[in-house]
């Protein structure tokens, strides 16, 4: 109750020094009683300056009474001769740069009710500053933005030393608007850069921050036919950047430029690399600009290797980009180990999609199939399943691969010129080999593994088979379904189905009257 009471008696205080700065410039200096419970250590009496603070400073934004232009220094002010108009101006200007900059250190409060009423706060201010700028316009048109208090906003919001990702979320509905878009990525740039160059290793809580906000960051797939802006504006100019989708993609690049040029945590390169070729290539003005640190990514190994390469494919596919390595870079990640990673799905999605040209030279192909065969000896069921159709469909997309499994005039071989320790496919010598290994595979002990591998027995003219349904597959469901199978039909064994024990009951009573 007491604590209750201690907060209301707060609310009241505040809302009287409220009342009586905005009625009277005499009582000015009721705002630093105002300011001074910003720096409480109770959290709901911080709550209440905050809101007393954005009801002040917003009042005052809209009256106009805070100094326009290039800020003096406060002692010089009011040490001079100037009016005293002026000077409440520029003193009052002053204590809401404090007020500000108190709200931006509230952004990293452990009460997360306070962070988001500071958050609030600083973007009522933004909207407020924006509508009536606190500096001189240079020329007519000229777009004014306050840029520097939304640096400050930003700079909270990617902190180094606590994890954001929960305010990071509120903020998302800003990114709605265009200009706090554009300036959102301006800002995040000048923030990565400011972070890297002041901390020698980067704690791993702003590299979070920093991923979460840029992800959040989606630009509109063509130029939108209204404009749609935080600060409300009377009229919208042709030559301001921020109307453009041209310039938001410039600075949509320049912004994951800055952030993936730098060594990040191997848990974050993962998590580019899955959005990377749906949400950050088709946004970029210049898509090929990426090819450093995928490249990078890809010498990465395992997983990332993986992603890297499809977003490698994007740019080689719909960009000309030339990547003379990426088959041999792909090749390189077939191991017996592929079979039984948890990402092993969408290996095969990808590698499908990867070998699904059919203007790719048969060697390559060749080799690709013969690796896989090599591998499916050792693989477990679950992967035989998909892997047989898998390698099926490769030798129908490409007719010339078809020696593998059927060569009528070729010399035999007294042993298989394959040579599995190759890292260039081109060298492998697969064309040259055949595809043994499943013609062993179809002595394999699980019927349906057998089955599968017995399909090259047979032309190989029918349509491809969708390995789509089989990436998932588990062992425990391969089990399932075998239990759930039905046992064979009852064999009849006679050809007369028996009428009783011994034959019918007149033929019984007979017999054993003729026996008597």
């Amino acid at each position: 109750m007491e604590r209750e009471a201690g907060a209301a008696g707060v609310r009241r205080a505040l809302g009287r020094r409220l009342e009586a700065v905005l009625a009277s410039r005499s009582e000015a200096n009721a705002v630093f009683d105002i300011l001074a419970v910003l720096q409480s250590e109770d959290q709901e009496e911080i709550q209440e300056a905050v809101r007393t603070c954005s009801r002040l400073f917003g009042a005052l934004l809209e009256r106009g009474e805070l100094f326009v232009g290039q800020l003096p220094s406060e002692e010089m002010v009011m040490t001079g001769s100037r009016g005293a108009t002026r000077k409440y101006k520029v003193w009052m200007r002053h204590r809401y740069h404090s007020c500000c900059n108190r709200l931006g250190e509230l952004l990293g409060h452990p009460s997360f009710q306070v962070k988001e009423l500071a958050l609030s706060a600083l973007m009522k201010f933004v909207q407020l500053e924006g509508a009536h700028p606190l500096e001189k316009s240079k020329w007519e048109g000229n777009y004014l933005f306050p840029r520097e208090l939304f640096k400050l906003v930003v700079g909270g919001l990617l902190s180094p030393e606590e994890d954001q990702s929960l305010l990071l979320s509120q903020f998302r509905e800003y990114l709605d608007y265009d200009d706090t878009r554009y300036h959102t990525m301006q800002a995040a740039m000048d923030a990565v850069a400011r972070v890297t160059g002041q901390h020698p290793e980067v704690p791993p809580a702003f590299w979070n921050n920093a991923f979460t906000l840029l992800s959040a960051v989606s630009l509109p797939r063509q130029e939108p036919t209204v404009s749609s802006f935080y600060v409300k504006r009377a009229e919208l100019w042709d030559t301001w950047k921020v109307a453009h989708l041209k310039e938001h993609r410039r600075a949509f690049q320049g912004m994951w430029l800055s952030f993936l040029k730098h060594k990040l945590p191997l848990s974050l390169y993962k998590k580019v690399l899955l959005i990377v070729h749906d949400a950050i290539l088709p946004q970029l003005a210049q898509p090929t600009l990426m090819i450093d640190f995928l490249t990078r990514a890809c010498d990465l190994g395992g997983a990332l290797s993986l992603l890297a390469l499809n977003g490698l494919f994007i740019l080689i596919h719909k960009h000309n980009l030339e990547y003379p390595d990426f088959y041999r870079k792909l090749y390189g990640l077939l191991d017996p180990s592929v079979f039984h990673v948890k990402y092993r799905a969408r290996f095969f999605h990808l590698a499908d999609l990867f070998l699904s040209s059919s203007h790719l030279p048969a060697y390559l192909v060749a080799a690709f199939a013969k690796r896989l065969a090599r591998l499916a000896l050792t693989a477990p069921p679950e992967a035989l399943l998909m892997v047989l159709p898998f390698i099926c469909n490769l030798l129908r997309r490409h007719p010339a691969c078809r020696v593998l499994v059927h060569r009528p005039h070729g010399p035999e071989l007294d042993a298989d010129p394959y040579d599995p320790g190759e890292e260039d496919p081109a060298q492998s010598r697969a064309l040259e080999s055949s595809l043994w290994e499943l013609q062993a595979l179809q002595r394999h002990y699980h019927p349906e593994v057998s089955k599968a591998a017995s399909v090259i027995n047979q032309a190989l003219t029918m349509p491809e088979v969708s390995i789509a349904p089989l990436l998932e597959l588990t062992a425990y469901e391969i089990f399932e379904r075998d239990l759930k199978k039905k046992g064979p039909e009852p064999v009849p064994l006679e050809f007369i189905p028996a009428q009783g024990l011994l034959g019918r009951p007149g033929e019984l009573c007979a017999q054993h009257f003729t026996l008597s």
